[in-house]
């Protein structure tokens, strides 16, 4: 499966196409979401920094919006950072005060009434998991007596190719679904070409060797800008990271099956710039 494609062919619904007929693709982004949860959230301060909005993880899952609750924990770390400032030389390097505003804020209790979101979905699937998160929800409030962690990595949820059916998709319009090439062009990503490669791997044998022939290299789908390709050379097939395409999605990190990808910070200022998102 393409998460890519598949999005092209959503756009093409009858419930949505009305809403896209007639505009105009302006630019192209995407990044992986953190949407664990409450479950799923670090310790949020360490020596000289604080972890806020979605790099701390505090998406609400069940409403699939963050915005108001990044913000809310923008301002309790602004007002733990002036505290801190205030006590000089005698603040404590952990900003402790960070997580204990948190926890007694609306940000705590909205995050953990969802807590059960991820592990009714994942482990008892879209259908029996959608009645039991609105049971969850609904009727008791989000204060069920128990939690239900979810602690299957998502990487080992991928199943191997024989057991999937491969989908052909049609291909795009141009007008309401588009080719990644394309969309890639419009985020204006971009890398210097001497640079070392962002994209490294831990074992360089593994994506010919092991995902190709167990997952189909899935790195060639899941990630949203093209940038590995399985590609025929004279001495025979060979993975290609094509980084300067890269969007920084950070989805290869995230999804590769042997957890053989690792993403770094690219030089310089490297990667996509989004002037009209």
């Amino acid at each position: 499966m393409s998460p890519y494609e598949e999005f092209q062919r959503w756009k093409h619904h009858s419930e949505t196409i009305k809403y896209l007929e007639g505009g105009t693709r302006l630019t192209y982004g995407a990044r992986a979401i953190a949407k664990g949860g409450y479950n799923s959230l670090p310790r949020m301060y360490f020596p000289g920094g604080l972890l806020v909005g979605c790099d701390a993880g505090t998406l609400n899952s069940v409403k699939i919006k963050g915005n108001h609750t990044a913000m809310k924990s923008g301002m309790l770390a602004a007002e733990a950072v002036v505290e801190a400032l205030a006590q000089g030389d005698a603040a404590p390097a952990d900003l402790v005060s960070f997580a204990d505003k948190s926890e007694a804020s609306w940000l705590h209790e909205e995050l953990y009434s969802t807590r059960n979101f991820s592990g009714f979905m994942h482990k008892f699937g879209i259908l029996l998991g959608s009645a039991m998160v609105w049971l969850d929800q609904n009727i008791f409030g989000g204060k069920l007596p128990f939690t239900l962690n979810d602690d299957k990595h998502d990487y080992a949820a991928m199943k191997p190719a024989d057991q999937c059916k491969k989908i052909d998709y049609p291909k795009p319009d141009n007008t309401i679904s588009f080719d990644r090439s394309s969309s890639v062009f419009l985020s204006n990503t971009n890398h210097e070409e001497d640079q070392p490669c962002h994209l490294t791997l831990v074992d360089p044998d593994i994506p010919l060797a092991k995902n190709l022939p167990l997952y189909d290299e899935p790195a060639q789908r899941y990630c949203p800008a093209g940038v590995y390709e399985i590609v025929e050379t004279e001495d025979g097939k060979c993975f290609q990271i094509n980084a300067q395409n890269c969007v920084h999605s950070k989805t290869c990190d995230i999804k590769d099956p042997s957890q053989n990808i690792v993403w770094v910070t690219p030089e310089g200022f490297g990667g996509p710039n989004y002037p009209n998102m």
